[in-house]
């Protein structure tokens, strides 16, 4: 348990030996801003479905969803706290960021910042406000595979933004949180392609 809490106070605290704090139009607090816009989605997606399902699998998913995306997502409002830096920008969403989306599927050739927001779809990979509305009349299997097809198309944006940050951030802690949420990210989503593939369902 100690282990645990000193891993998280490391994650959480930027160490004093970075050497500056970063500028609001940075890459690790445009990440930061973002990717706690861009996990508040997630952990509602999951929310949702707790609700919709009995399925003992779906629900511990979203609930290790819930848990440690709003975990992250205190860290990454902590760091915009230590810094002293604004919680929103005027900046566009993902105008931090220059990442070839090219290769992923649905979003080939897309660069992040040209990505137009529509219907509540902030950032690659969003859902809109009418597949949310979806969400939340599914019951059962429908509830399941809609849920499990929204979350891998959200992870895929999300791995984009955290590739990004893994590779151009300055700050030692975000690369390494970007990094660990490329790492888990990916492996939900080979587990999200198997348990649709046991419902007949892909991505």
């Amino acid at each position: 348990m100690l282990a645990a809490v000193t891993v998280f106070a490391a994650l959480m605290w930027p160490s004093s030996s970075a050497a500056a704090v970063p500028r609001k139009d940075s890459v690790d607090a445009g990440f930061a801003r973002d990717m706690a816009v861009h996990h508040q989605q997630a952990v509602e997606l999951s929310f949702i479905v707790r609700d919709r399902t009995d399925d003992e699998d779906v629900r511990r998913l979203a609930y290790d969803v819930i848990n440690t995306q709003a975990n992250q997502r205190g860290m990454l409002l902590g760091w915009l706290d230590v810094w002293g830096l604004p919680k929103s920008s005027q900046q566009p969403y993902m105008s931090w960021m220059d990442h070839d989306m090219s290769g992923m599927e649905g979003m080939d050739g897309m660069k992040g910042m040209d990505y137009k927001a529509h219907d509540g779809s902030l950032m690659p990979g969003m859902a809109t406000n009418r597949q949310m509305d979806q969400l939340r009349r599914a019951k059962g299997k429908a509830a399941e595979i809609l849920y499990l097809q929204l979350l891998t198309a959200h992870h895929k944006g999300g791995i984009a933004m955290s590739e990004s940050a893994a590779g151009m951030a300055k700050t030692e802690e975000v690369r390494r949180l970007a990094q660990g949420m490329v790492e888990g990210q990916q492996a939900e989503i080979q587990l999200m392609a198997d348990m649709l593939k046991a419902r007949g369902a892909k991505a």
